[in-house]
């Protein structure tokens, strides 16, 4: 009998997993590096990791905006202009795409594989 409930537990979150994973794909164009560097200078460019991590080294001109505050924060966010996210790794970037896109932000972009493969211009500190 337990084996069945394990069984049920292991169904349900392989099913969250590709429940997330394809809402994420619509809800986001990963970039390459070079994808990602011909297009931000135009857009509004986000990193959405913890101010410590930001502070320690951040993409040039890129605004801080953690995902844990992005819903209180829609406000500094257009509409009408690409939004380009990055986080360490995408896991974040990604999710924060997802509430965008909830939220009715339809032309959003993450960098490919986050900030921890990023080879570009960084800035640290504010």
């Amino acid at each position: 009998m337990s084996w069945i409930i394990s069984l049920v537990i292991l169904i349900a979150l392989l099913a969250y997993a590709l429940f997330n994973f394809f809402s994420q794909r619509r809800a986001v164009k990963p970039l390459s590096q070079e994808e990602f560097i011909e297009g931000y200078r135009k857009a509004q460019l986000f990193d959405v990791r913890e101010p410590n991590e930001y502070e320690g080294g951040h993409i040039l001109g890129a605004r801080n905006i953690p995902l844990t505050q992005i819903k209180t924060r829609l406000t500094e966010l257009r509409k009408d202009k690409p939004i380009y996210l990055y986080c360490q790794n995408s896991m974040r970037s990604g999710k924060a795409a997802q509430i965008l896109r909830k939220k009715g932000y339809t032309d959003i972009y993450q960098l490919k594989g986050g900030f921890k493969q990023w080879t570009g211009k960084i800035r640290t500190g504010k």
